[in-house]
């Protein structure tokens, strides 16, 4: 299990816990965190689940793979150094304290 800080553009924070297993995604949608609207379900077929990683994290995520980097083409205003699509971050012990931030706006 992980404590995942996530921030909502307008700087409300929700910390929670999210389980092995599930994504950063499934953490917020089951956790009714605003900003993360999830529309594929997980599939990486939208993008509407992008946030920014806090800097003190990009470099300790997994890598993006192409389907990733080929969806942040559509989300809104991406950080290609700290975007990523939540779907595609799978919650494990070492993320223990991450940090992401959402976009204004999700497209």
């Amino acid at each position: 299990m992980a404590k995942i800080t996530y921030i909502e553009h307008g700087g409300t924070e929700h910390v929670v816990e999210v389980a092995n297993g599930l994504s950063v995604m499934e953490g917020a949608r089951d956790n009714n965190i605003p900003g993360i609207e999830a529309d594929c379900g997980g599939a990486c077929a939208c993008s509407t689940c992008h946030v920014y990683v806090h800097p003190d994290w990009v470099e300790k995520l997994p890598a993006r793979d192409d389907m990733e980097e080929d969806m942040l083409d559509f989300a809104y205003e991406p950080d290609m150094a700290r975007s990523r699509l939540t779907c595609q971050i799978k919650v494990t012990d070492d993320l223990d304290g991450l940090v992401v931030q959402m976009p204004e706006k999700q497209i």
